[in-house]
């Protein structure tokens, strides 16, 4: 349908990190087309639910005017849960710094901006492979037999980096890289219900991690958020685990949802929405050889542009940063060479970017072991419930967890390295 168009720019996918790239790009004055597989921008867009602020105010305040916000955090909520046992800790937060809201509201929002800025947004088409020149230089995308030219191109086709691969810049995923987050969302009739079911106001919302039982106590977890009237919840589970699973992952989603500790969360709810994605969760371990070609740049979950902690799961906001970085790069570029376009890593180290991603780069490697997984909520829940759970004899706390150790088979010596390494790494 755009064969033989030339555009300045063209960029592969319609996510966060496209679509800033566009909005920046087409403001600026250049001609520019974002491609998007899906039916509508965002019509794929799947994640837990929540967005953080603190960076969005400097690369896109404008999200501060209109962009849709269900719900701010106002509790951050973290669990280790087993079978029969649950301990909760909670945190209050007094600021607006992240809110949650559907991903696809978000975007579409976005797509709205950079249309509004004079973008071109074409959906329901997909790229085969990105064009090199006789040089090797990127010169464009092909979509069927159609050649789509422009001058750069900007991949920002998320996770399943598949158009990277067939051109050489990646290696295919490996298990450990990433992780597979099914989720569903639940609505409520009267949002008054969700409110009083967790203490909220009116605008007030609940951002919730929990280790342990949802994961089947591999690497992965549980997660919570609450929408303007519905209940986001679901489980991520690392794919190099899958071989330990003796339970389907959706099974998996079904037996944390009816835990006594959270099924009377959604009593009563309908579920409206269901759906999976995978997750890159290597970070800026699992980042092309670099982030600049001939012609090309890599931006958001393309570039491995995520930081999870295990508790906090930070990729919009790196992507919408990215985006608007690789629009700044091409921008200020004189030509389409590596050289010139080297400009864009230099903007990346310079930002919060590049230099957040590479002081947790150490994450994975807990993340991917059981003692977060297993070893700690196994340990905290029986040492605490013995704790409190008074008999005949009162239990000190150093028994407590004696006792706990002796049971769930945790090592204390090496639950407490364990912890000296969250605390430096995580």
């Amino acid at each position: 349908m755009l064969g033989g168009v030339k555009f300045d720019v063209v960029v592969v996918g319609a996510g966060p990190a496209g679509l800033a790239a566009a909005y920046r790009l087409a403001l600026a004055g250049f001609k520019v087309v974002v491609l998007e597989r899906g039916r509508e921008p965002g019509a794929k867009s799947l994640y837990g639910g929540r967005i953080y602020t603190y960076w969005l105010d400097r690369y896109l305040p404008e999200f501060r005017r209109d962009a849709p916000v269900d719900r701010w955090v106002k509790k951050e909520r973290v669990t280790f849960l087993v079978e029969d046992k649950a301990l909760t800790l909670e945190s209050t937060v007094v600021e607006k710094t992240s809110f949650v809201t559907p991903l696809t509201s978000f975007v579409s929002w976005m797509a709205r901006l950079a249309q509004n800025a004079g973008a071109k947004i074409v959906t329901e088409i997909t790229v085969d492979r990105l064009v090199r020149d006789d040089r090797g230089r990127f010169i464009g995308v092909q979509s069927g037999s159609d050649v789509l030219y422009a001058d750069y191109v900007i991949d920002a086709e998320g996770v399943n980096r598949l158009l990277l691969e067939r051109a050489g810049v990646v290696e295919k995923l490996k298990p450990s890289q990433v992780a597979l987050g099914v989720k569903e969302v639940w609505k409520f009739g009267d949002r008054k219900i969700l409110e009083e079911r967790l203490g909220l106001a009116e605008d007030e919302g609940v951002a919730w991690a929990v280790a342990g039982l949802p994961s089947n106590y591999l690497p992965g977890g549980g997660f919570i958020y609450t929408y303007k009237d519905a209940i986001a919840l679901g489980v991520v589970i690392y794919l190099d685990s899958w071989e330990k699973l003796d339970t389907p992952v959706y099974d998996l989603v079904e037996r944390f949802r009816l835990h006594p500790y959270i099924s009377p969360l959604v009593r009563g709810a309908t579920l409206f929405e269901y759906g999976g994605h995978m997750t890159p969760v290597a970070g800026i371990n699992m980042a092309p050889p670099r982030l600049y070609y001939d012609g090309l740049l890599v931006a958001g979950d393309a570039a491995g542009f995520l930081l999870h902690t295990g508790v906090l799961i930070r990729g919009v906001d790196f992507a919408v940063a990215s985006g608007i970085l690789a629009a700044e790069a091409v921008r200020e570029a004189r030509s389409p060479s590596s050289e010139d376009l080297s400009i864009y890593e230099k903007k990346l180290r310079n930002s919060f970017v590049l230099p957040e991603l590479e002081r947790f780069k150490e994450a994975d490697k807990l993340l991917s072991g059981q003692f977060l997984f297993r070893d700690l909520p196994l340990f905290a829940t029986e040492a605490v419930h013995g704790y409190f759970n008074v008999g005949e004899r009162q239990k000190t706390s150093f028994e407590a967890a004696w006792d706990a150790s002796k049971k769930t088979r945790v090592n204390m010596a090496r639950l407490f390295v364990n912890m000296l390494k969250v605390v430096r790494n995580l």
